[in-house]
């Protein structure tokens, strides 16, 4: 392929006109290819958003779990009293005043230790339309969130000696014939997880846009251009990384949607956490998706082909449902998550180029992609990352393993300001990183 093809076909791969442009604004950064600043306006009727706060600072109680759903194995976590000293009120007001100004419909924050929560909020609206308030069980669609549930389920196939990280995915998956190159062929585990396949980044991505179901999409992967070795270049994928369903059915004899919900879901006790559309609709406590238009916010449509990528998108949850998720990867609950699958998944794999929207902030030292998670160093702090974007959603999560933190922040609307989330967070947290350490070492 000619450099002028190459250029071509990463152009025309991440200019999505259906799904998003949320996802396209974070994949063409990630891609090293910058959009449009200005998201595209839409001519629909909508009614401006009256931004209403249902703030529940320093709430003195545990995250209440619904009776509904699956049996919780672990207990509820608590909101803890003491902070360690850490002032999480410039970041809770800066996160506030942004989302009054911008007129964000509905956001859900919380900042969690391994021990607790250590801050909780909810405001705005699930729906511009009814009014409804955004609270603790209200459901997201977390986007490419989903992605670090993915790496988990692999990293345990890893540990459970079901796979091994370095078997080529055509041993595993003989059915398939994936790119035009024939060192695609040693395409493995690794790769397909950490974006390193060597295929043309964002493959058929253009295609879930347009409404085409995975199933259907991956009766052509031979058609995906092979543009390096397996290993040696960073490409993002959503389609070809969805390949772990295609291993756990395979393997586990159960489907991917059900894989997650017995190994993760419920043994956290993720009640409110589901992986399908029809979840998604019959809930009555979801928030609706909102893109802006001429007249303000307005409530979007939803594309059901992105729900059949689930390893790269297809979650539904709640911030109860995320701080459960949150701690868990910061060591928490070792019976679901031991050290070493979360090793496994924090490993730097490929490094990540300059252009991707997250190298850009300030303080990113250098980045990575590991197994599911991003994974950078801000101003000498380790961070695991992850964001997300479909339509009508962002969603942003970090971590800060050695100062046992962790964020999930959660839009029911398209807007970037979910692009200035983890570096506020990061300053706001690294400008009391005594008081922080301080915290980690007495709660030991």
């Amino acid at each position: 392929m000619t450099l002028m093809a190459l250029v071509l076909a990463l152009t025309v791969t991440i200019l999505y006109p259906a799904e998003q442009p949320t996802e396209a604004v974070i994949a063409s950064l990630e891609s090293g290819i910058s959009p449009s600043d200005t998201l595209p306006l839409e001519d629909e009727s909508a009614a401006r958003v009256a931004v209403t706060g249902s703030s529940t600072a320093n709430r003195d109680q545990s995250v209440a779990t619904p009776a509904t759903g699956p049996v919780a194995r672990m207990s509820a976590p608590v909101m803890l009293n003491d902070s360690g000293g850490l002032d999480l009120s410039p970041y809770r007001n800066w996160l506030r005043e942004e989302m009054s100004e911008q007129e964000v419909p509905g956001v859900a924050m919380a900042i969690v230790s391994s021990r607790g929560i250590l801050d909780l909020q909810t405001w705005g609206v699930r729906s511009v339309q009814t009014g409804q308030p955004v609270e603790d069980d209200t459901i997201f669609r977390i986007a490419s969130v989903s992605k670090t549930f993915a790496g988990t389920v692999a990293s345990q196939l890893v540990a459970q000696d079901v796979h091994s990280w370095d078997r080529p995915i055509m041993q595993i998956l003989p059915q398939y014939s994936i790119g035009t190159k024939p060192s695609s062929h040693d395409i493995t585990l690794r790769h397909v997880m950490s974006h390193s396949t060597g295929l043309m980044p964002h493959a058929f991505s253009n295609m879930l846009d347009a409404g085409v179901a995975y199933e259907k999409i991956r009766e052509k992967f031979h058609e995906i251009p092979t543009v390096c070795p397996p290993g040696r270049c960073y490409g993002y994928q959503n389609v070809v990384f969805s390949l772990i369903s295609d291993i756990v059915e395979s393997s586990a004899g159960t489907s991917y949607e059900d894989y997650v919900a017995q190994r993760i879901f419920q043994p956290l006790g993720m009640t409110r956490a589901s992986m399908t559309l029809a979840d998604f609709r019959a809930d009555d406590n979801a928030s609706a998706p909102h893109r802006y238009g001429s007249n303000g916010w307005y409530e979007s449509t939803i594309n059901p082909a992105y729900f059949s990528v689930g390893p790269a998108s297809g979650i539904n949850a709640s911030v109860s449902d995320m701080i459960r998720w949150a701690q868990a990867n910061l060591g928490a609950h070792p019976a679901v998550l031991p050290r070493d699958v979360l090793q496994m998944q924090q490993t730097p794999v490929v490094e990540t180029p300059h252009g991707s929207y997250f190298n850009r902030w300030p303080g990113v030292d250098k980045a990575w992609y590991g197994v599911g998670w991003r994974i950078f160093d801000y101003q000498g702090v380790r961070v695991i990352h992850h964001g997300g974007g479909v339509r009508g959603f962002r969603t942003e999560m970090a971590l800060l393993p050695e100062l046992d933190l962790g964020i999930v922040v959660l839009f029911n609307a398209e807007t970037r300001m979910a692009n200035d989330v983890v570096p506020n967070f990061m300053e706001t947290i690294l400008a009391q990183k005594p008081l922080a350490q301080d915290a980690l070492v007495r709660s030991n």
